[in-house]
């Protein structure tokens, strides 16, 4: 884990949407590039897991993903996440933040602003069970780009 700079502590604007599901629920997630709606997916997922009030930026968390395409990058990247929070460290991030985007190779270079997850501190939301590829949908268009995603709740 890592520490956080002070250009860090800027919160991007909210843009994304819970969508009804039977059963799960789908994020739709945009951004004027496919890397922020990526970075935008990634924070209704933690948003979801609890209220993000509550999560303080007290610490870095940097992953990286790997994918054969578009599809399997997203879920990669969506999965490692949700397993640095099941497990150790039960790390929970106000804000994730894309540092290599790479389209051709199909990598993701993030890092995560959060701290460790702790009941009675944050508000236990919805449980995520797993990502799903069902009626994943990636769309880039030139100024808006969109992706959609079903959690397994």
């Amino acid at each position: 884990m890592g520490d956080i700079k002070e250009e860090d502590w800027n919160l991007p604007e909210c843009k994304y949407e819970y969508l009804d599901h039977t059963a799960d629920i789908q994020i739709h997630a945009w951004g004027s590039t496919l890397s922020e709606a990526f970075e935008q997916c990634a924070n209704a997922m933690f948003h979801y897991m609890t209220e993000v009030d509550y999560i303080e930026m007290k610490e870095s968390y940097e992953i990286e993903v790997e994918g054969h395409d578009m599809m399997t990058l997203l879920y990669n990247f969506l999965d490692e996440l949700l397993f640095i929070f099941s497990a150790e460290p039960n790390y929970i991030a106000r804000k994730v933040q894309i540092e290599v985007f790479d389209t051709t190779a199909f990598k993701i270079k993030a890092k995560g602003f959060g701290e460790e997850f702790q009941l009675g501190k944050h508000p236990q939301g919805t449980e995520v069970k797993a990502i799903t590829f069902s009626n994943m949908q990636i769309h880039e268009n030139e100024g808006k780009c969109e992706v959609f995603v079903i959690l397994d709740i």
